[in-house]
């Protein structure tokens, strides 16, 4: 009998070909679903209050690596992309419906001090 080679691969490699093969059998959506019933289950544990936490912190860490400015740019960026998909009249569209919104109290910042 011929001896099969195997090829070693790295971790990254195998987590890689291991999602594809959850993927070819369950199907894209799966991901979706295991990834809210996930959000789900932080939400609860650790609270609501996680996600504004770690999301401050990704914006601080981006900040200090790239500069307030990259903001504005990956804004423009993204405002041309939403442009060219759904045409200029999109934004008076949304425009219309955000100033039908029943508006919310603003929530006052927290003092640092």
């Amino acid at each position: 009998m011929a001896e099969v080679e195997r090829q070693e691969m790295t971790v990254r490699e195998a987590g890689k070909k291991g999602g594809r093969m959850v993927k070819e059998k369950y199907g894209s959506a799966f991901f979706s679903e295991i990834g809210k019933k996930g959000g789900r289950t932080v939400a609860e544990t650790r609270g609501p209050e996680f996600y504004s936490r770690i999301g401050k912190q990704g914006g601080e860490t981006v900040k200090a690596r790239y500069g307030s400015d990259y903001y504005a740019t990956i804004g423009r960026k993204g405002g041309f992309t939403v442009k060219e998909r759904h045409g200029p009249e999109y934004y008076s569209q949304i425009g219309k419906k955000g100033g039908e919104a029943v508006k919310r109290p603003r929530r006052k910042a927290e003092s640092t001090e």
